[in-house]
């Protein structure tokens, strides 16, 4: 049985999990349509170590691990708050009402 670390609840069955795709700056807000579709679509898909966001589907927890996927060894996992230190705020203040 293969293993992934939790963050959130330790060592578990890597089936409880999901891959979310690569970490990378998020376009701004006024970005055009393209930033945004290559920031959604698009992965570097570098080999070696990625840095990867994750989901443990039993507990609803995202967090992100570093992944050498050359030799697919997971070398780190830890919660996002250790590299997004502000919150991203998507409200729609001046958007127009519908």
């Amino acid at each position: 049985m293969k293993l992934m670390h939790c963050p959130l609840n330790g060592w578990r069955n890597v089936g409880e999990f999901v891959y979310g795709g690569e970490v990378t700056p998020t376009p701004a807000h006024d970005a055009d349509p393209k930033a945004w579709a290559d920031w959604v679509f698009m992965e570097d898909n570098t080999a070696g170590v990625v840095r990867e966001w994750w989901f443990h589907s039993p507990s609803s927890y995202w967090f992100i691990a570093e992944r050498d996927n050359v030799r697919d060894v997971v070398l780190r996992t830890y919660p996002p708050e250790e590299i997004f230190r502000e919150r991203v705020d998507f409200s729609r203040e001046g958007a127009r009402n519908e």
